[in-house]
């Protein structure tokens, strides 16, 4: 997904100053993007991320804030995998860097969730915490009807953790579990924008607000001939259906017609398009809408009464079998 990868180039491209912020990031991309493994009875640090510069911005941050040297292995695109993806690992100290990101506890149990001392941090936390988890495992779709910005986690535990991150932001999210894969996602469009910009994609959020204003102006403009059409469609037929009527009528009452009604009748038949304000127009002298349909009106009225009375069909009779007045 092209707007997916823009999001990420772009966020990967952060300077981030304060060293509590990276490292809510990077222990949050650790959580999502991989765990903890046993390479040789010690306990190694993976990550598999979906770019080379995430791959860098993750080692570089492991190195300046823990010490920890790391390895980069690329694995080759294959099936459901399009792209490459990086491998980062961390072997030697592996253990000592899974407590200090809170990967696992001082029982040597891998923590399930986020460590309590990220959810609870500032802001700036927060924030870094939902961009780790976009660099990790989110993606981000057009604008649309099914927009969304999802994010596939771990697991339960981590799932609520970051919806409650997002809930401290100010902005909804939600957890679902769609065939044992957790997932939490935003679909209204203002929260994406809000959530795009709190992690820092400032010039992916104008691009995507931008892709998102074409499409409500085209979704509206499409709206609008739709409903020109059905109105017209429904005119043309309302027309044909007073038409044949108005001939069924004439074939009625035949010399007995008023002459100001068959004068609207002899109207209506001459001009079988016009709306009946336009038949008004055309009439000498001019007469309104409300009075040609009037006029209409009765003539029908007293051609169907004739009709019951003879026992013969009624105006009625001379629709067209295909004609849809709903």
């Amino acid at each position: 997904m092209a707007q997916t990868a823009d999001v990420k180039e772009e966020l990967a491209q952060i300077d981030v100053s304060r060293t509590t912020v990276r490292a809510a990031e990077v222990a949050t991309i650790l959580r999502f993007a991989g765990g903890l493994h046993v390479i040789s009875g010690r306990i190694a640090v993976e990550a598999e991320l979906d770019s080379p510069g995430i791959a860098r911005r993750v080692r570089k941050d492991l190195a300046e804030l823990y010490g920890a040297r790391s390895d980069v292995s690329v694995i080759a695109a294959s099936g459901v995998r399009r792209t490459n993806h990086y491998l980062v690992r961390v072997h030697e100290a592996g253990e000592t860097l899974a407590r200090q990101t809170g990967l696992m506890d001082q029982r040597r149990r891998p923590v399930r969730g986020l460590p309590n001392r990220l959810t609870t941090g500032s802001r700036e936390d927060l924030a870094a915490i939902w961009r780790g988890a976009f660099l990790a495992q989110g993606t981000l779709t057009d604008p649309g009807r099914s927009a969304s910005l999802e994010v596939v986690c771990p697991g339960n535990e981590a799932a609520m953790a970051l919806v409650g991150a997002a809930g401290r932001l100010g902005i909804p999210a939600k957890a679902r579990e769609v065939r044992g894969v957790h997932r939490v996602l935003i679909r209204d469009g203002e929260a994406i924008s809000s959530m795009l910009k709190t992690m820092g994609a400032l010039r992916s959020v104008g691009e995507w607000e931008e892709m998102r204003q074409r499409r409500e102006v085209r979704a509206t403009a499409n709206r609008l001939v739709n409903f020109d059409d059905a109105n017209l469609r429904r005119s043309a037929e309302a027309a044909v259906a007073a038409c044949a009527r108005v001939e069924r009528a004439m074939e009625l009452l035949g010399d007995d017609i008023p002459d100001h009604l068959k004068y609207a009748g002899t109207l209506r038949l001459a001009h079988r398009d016009a709306s009946l304000d336009e038949l008004g127009q055309h009439a000498d002298p001019p007469m309104t809408k409300d009075a040609v349909a009037g006029r209409i009106r009765r003539l029908l009225a007293m051609a169907d009464k004739k009709a019951s009375d003879l026992g013969l069909p009624g105006t009625d009779s001379g629709l067209p079998s295909d004609l849809d007045l709903r």
